[in-house]
């Protein structure tokens, strides 16, 4: 395996904006639409649901996310992501493993099913690259409400460290200056929650991300 990953090779967006239940789904395709194809992607996330209500949504990202070419990743499910036909699946510690998922997904899924790791470190990113990720999730770069129990903010420097191993996607407290500093550091892209829903206009959001990108 090569050292690094290129994310332009693998399909990694640049801003992955992460979809839960309660979001105005109404909005993916028109953000789906901002910039160069795949440059947005999603990241369905929603933890308290059934299968079929996680299964359901994600077919419902699909539908208003494809038409523009963005990528639509489920989080934790790689048996939703499979079963929806969604582009990959993003896994953290206390999911299946990555090597397991790597393994499934090359016997059962289309070429270019991307498995992504959550790493908060060098080392995790070296480990999440031998058990075959495409891309880790990096962070809590910065403090963010967005999800409880997290440990202590990396930092921007913690980029700069762990990035040359595989596409860095930073999360954790995005904001526009926050994402050019982070690209700055080493990191392919970033990841966002309320940088984008909550904000007065989700569309404005998203691109003064991609312009900060």
């Amino acid at each position: 395996m090569s050292a690094v990953r290129s994310g332009a090779a693998t399909g990694v967006p640049r801003l992955t904006i992460i979809v839960a239940p309660s979001d105005p789904l109404d909005l993916v395709g028109n953000l789906a639409a901002l910039g160069p194809a795949g440059a947005v992607g999603f990241q369905v996330r929603a933890k308290e649901v059934t299968t079929a209500e996680l299964l359901s949504l994600t077919a419902a990202v699909l539908a208003a996310a494809r038409p523009a070419g963005a990528p639509v990743l489920v989080d934790d499910r790689l048996d939703v992501a499979l079963a929806a036909g969604a582009d990959g699946v993003h896994l953290g510690a206390d999911d299946l493993p990555v090597a397991r998922a790597r393994a499934i997904a090359d016997r059962v899924a289309p070429p270019g099913f991307l498995v992504g790791a959550t790493c908060r470190d060098r080392d995790a990113v070296v480990a999440a690259r031998t058990a075959g990720a495409d891309y880790a999730g990096f962070g809590p770069v910065a403090a963010t409400t967005s999800k409880v129990g997290l440990p202590d903010p990396l930092g921007v420097a913690a980029v700069t460290r762990a990035a040359g191993v595989l596409p860095l996607v930073a999360i954790g407290g995005i904001t526009p200056g926050l994402a050019r500093a982070t690209v700055t550091a080493g990191a392919h892209g970033v990841a966002v929650i309320g940088s984008v829903w909550r904000q007065p206009d989700p569309l404005d959001a998203a691109e003064a991300l991609l312009g900060a990108l």
